[in-house]
């Protein structure tokens, strides 16, 4: 009998330390569970920034279509600035009453001359978390975008404009740049079906020509983290321009065959860039 209560008593011990044992670890299950689903819903709580586009010469803001649809899809707030295509100095002046109206953590996105423009406008600001450029410049104090865009050979896209000269209001003159409707594809969009091309060519705004000659005055892509999208088929800014801009800014790079209008031909990979940039600042 002796035997069969210690025996009993061995069970006993053993099944309340496999019990104990259980219940411990349970415990440990659950509260790794617990700190994962925090840390999920403190991630799920997060807003995601909005992003800012800001459209370049010889486009509006529908030329942000796709990208628009794609961002949402992904869920971030979105918003397509009105570029007036006038100068660096007082378009960056526009997009700041854009930025500072929005609330809350930004990327701002620029294509073509708008990154002259967000080079400018977003120097500063705290809420701006990233920077993308789409076959954009990225100019340096002193620059301007016809500097950039004859550093290095390959831009046709002087043979392709159509200038148009008036007069202002105090009487002086200035001239508009448009690309002659006949050259626009092949100049512009390239990769884009011919009669989306056409509606794009209609409905181009034209660029100040002292708008491509103006020098910026300051970049904010030196002090805030710059993501850079190179369109390598470009015949408005030469790839080896691209290349050269981004890589004095230690720009993260995405190279794409593609036309300069990339927005506009590759929105999902646009959208994808901008998604990256965004993730990796987020706070």
């Amino acid at each position: 009998m002796a035997t069969t209560g210690g025996r009993k008593r061995v069970v006993t011990g053993v099944c309340a330390a496999v019990t104990a044992g259980l219940a411990v670890g349970a415990v440990a299950l659950s509260g790794t569970a617990s700190a994962e689903s925090s840390r999920a819903d403190a991630t799920a709580r997060t807003p995601k920034p909005t992003i800012v586009l800001e459209h370049g010469a010889f486009a509006d803001g529908s030329s942000w279509n796709g990208v628009i649809s794609d961002l949402r899809k992904r869920g971030y707030p979105v918003v397509a600035a009105a570029n007036p295509l006038r100068g660096p100095a007082s378009d960056a002046a526009a997009l700041r009453t854009v930025l500072d109206h929005i609330k809350g953590p930004k990327v701002v996105v620029g294509h073509s001359y708008g990154g002259n423009v967000i080079s400018e406008a977003a120097t500063g600001d705290p809420q701006v978390k990233a920077l993308v450029y789409v076959a954009a410049f990225l100019p340096a104090p002193g620059e301007s975008a016809l500097e950039l865009t004859n550093k290095y050979p390959g831009s046709t896209l002087p043979d392709a404009l159509d200038p148009v000269t008036y007069q202002q209001g105090d009487g002086t003159t200035a001239t508009d740049l448009y690309i002659r409707q006949d050259k626009f594809r092949h100049q512009f969009v390239a990769d884009v079906p011919a009669g989306q091309a056409a509606l794009m060519a209609a409905a181009q705004r034209p660029v100040a020509q002292s708008a491509l000659e103006e020098k910026a005055t300051t970049a904010a892509w030196k002090t805030t983290p710059s993501w850079d999208v190179i369109t390598t088929e470009d015949l408005n800014i030469p790839a080896a321009a691209q290349r050269f801009m981004a890589k004095r800014a230690h720009a993260h790079t995405t190279e794409v065959a593609a036309s300069h209008s990339v927005a506009v031909s590759h929105p999902h990979l646009v959208a994808g860039v901008i998604e990256r940039a965004a993730r990796a600042t987020a706070h």
